[in-house]
């Protein structure tokens, strides 16, 4: 008898049911979300322990330099991140291939200002650049970016190369003053993510070109 074994999350995917895609800029032609990402084999979801074997690290790999990580070294990590409960790894997977193609982290860093709250990072965002015209950049770095208010943090922040800050401010990311390349989102002075009511939105969006490829950060 063959024994399956068990996938853990990294953290709990209901998380991602709760977010309001209405909520972002974002213009999503035709409206995408997390528990609706456009295809019925593309599912959107918390990294798993067993993401080894769909991938995840080669992917990373069109990001930037990984390294020789063994499943040990990749387990071992996992379960840190896991027990510190301040990561938040989600990926893209395509269920066909059993193989994951979109991947962003949201960090979450915990303060002693602002009434001791709570800040999210937005790091190592990447999507498999053979998957063009399906809006999966925005849909990883929207996703996580609405994580990001669901669990409280009081702005969002990322560094980015020059390329991508008009893709970025297409999703509601604004350019800190003096620092072209951090940019945030912030929470706690009012509606700075706006309801897109339709997804017909409006104009200026980055073409899918940007939107498909690996989006490489400067950090």
């Amino acid at each position: 008898m063959v024994q399956l074994t068990e996938e853990t999350y990294l953290y709990d995917p209901s998380l991602l049911l709760k977010l309001d895609f209405h909520r972002s800029p974002a213009n999503f032609k035709p409206f995408i979300s997390a528990a609706n990402p456009g295809e019925p084999w593309m599912k959107v979801r918390p990294l798993k322990d067993t993401d080894y074997d769909r991938g995840f690290l080669q992917l990373l790999s069109q990001l930037t330099h990984v390294g020789n990580v063994n499943r040990t070294q990749f387990l071992t990590r996992f379960s840190q991140m896991k027990a510190s409960g301040d990561y938040f790894v989600t990926v893209i997977e395509d269920t066909r291939k059993n193989e994951i193609i979109g991947a962003a982290s949201l960090v979450i860093e915990r303060k002693f200002i602002h009434n001791c709250a709570v800040r999210g990072r937005l790091e190592d965002v990447v999507v498999n650049d053979t998957y063009r015209g399906k809006q999966l950049g925005k849909l990883i770095v929207v996703t996580v970016s609405l994580l990001a208010e669901e669990l409280g943090c009081y702005k969002m922040s990322l560094d980015c190369k020059d390329k991508l800050i008009k893709f970025y401010e297409s999703l509601g990311y604004v350019a800190i003053p003096g620092n072209s390349n951090s940019m945030t989102i912030r929470y706690d002075e009012g509606p700075t993510l706006k309801r897109n009511a339709t997804s017909a939105g409006s104009s200026g969006t980055v073409g899918d070109s940007c939107q498909t490829v690996s989006l490489d950060f400067s950090s």
